[in-house]
């Protein structure tokens, strides 16, 4: 397909995923918060899904977070990983991530129980670099951003099972940003109603943080 045909799909795709206060905020983060749908197959879902399962069922969810940023949730850092989820995770740093930049190596997996929910809140710079990128599973979302100085700009993405969210830059440390909850899930007035979701996150490596030195949680 010609460089134009690619990049008219993409903005067709980022049409249907992503709404903003405004056309200057929409514009930009164009290249800040982006939604890719669809990321993985059904099989792919099923696969991370599976292998996921054992190690969250042996966990509670929790209602106290560290830092107040996370309600109902369960989480753990996983580094180990099936040659199948390899090879996902791997599609997803080649999507993300500028070759060669460093990652952090374990994986933040995130589970939210159907009425669990992300507070409005900025990552920390002392343990996640500039970017993240998540793969959302089981169940739809809406993510909000919020201008941390000027909250009348926002930015609101829809994050569908199987697809991937990526945040850089001035989407990560300008906008704070939430996973809403069940009865405040609506994307303009489509109800997106909520269950239970799963998330697969993939960091980069804060420049002050060195390889093995364990990262924040809230990430």
């Amino acid at each position: 397909m010609a460089g134009g045909g690619r990049r008219a799909l993409r903005a067709l795709a980022r049409s249907g995923c992503v709404r903003g206060s405004g056309p200057a905020v929409v514009s930009r983060l164009q290249d800040a918060a982006v939604v890719q749908p669809g990321f993985l197959s059904e099989d792919e879902e099923e696969t991370l899904s599976r292998e996921l399962e054992p190690e969250l069922r042996r966990r509670r969810y929790e209602y106290d977070h560290w830092d107040a940023a996370i309600h109902g949730f369960r989480e753990t850092e996983k580094s180990r990983w099936s040659a199948a989820s390899r090879a996902i995770l791997q599609r997803v740093q080649a999507a993300a991530f500028s070759p060669g930049q460093p990652l952090l190596s374990p994986v933040h997996v995130l589970d939210l129980e159907a009425r669990g929910y992300v507070k409005p809140h900025v990552d920390s710079i002392k343990f996640c670099g500039a970017t993240i990128a998540g793969l959302s599973l089981l169940s739809p979302s809406v993510m909000r951003l919020v201008h941390t100085q000027e909250p009348g700009q926002w930015l609101e993405l829809l994050l569908e099972p199987r697809s991937l969210y990526i945040l850089r830059g001035s989407a990560r440390y300008d906008f704070s940003h939430e996973i809403l909850r069940d009865e405040e899930s609506y994307f303009g007035e489509r109800r997106i109603p909520r269950s239970r979701r799963i998330s697969v996150i993939c960091r980069s490596l804060p420049e002050d943080l060195e390889p093995g030195q364990p990262p924040s949680p809230a990430c």
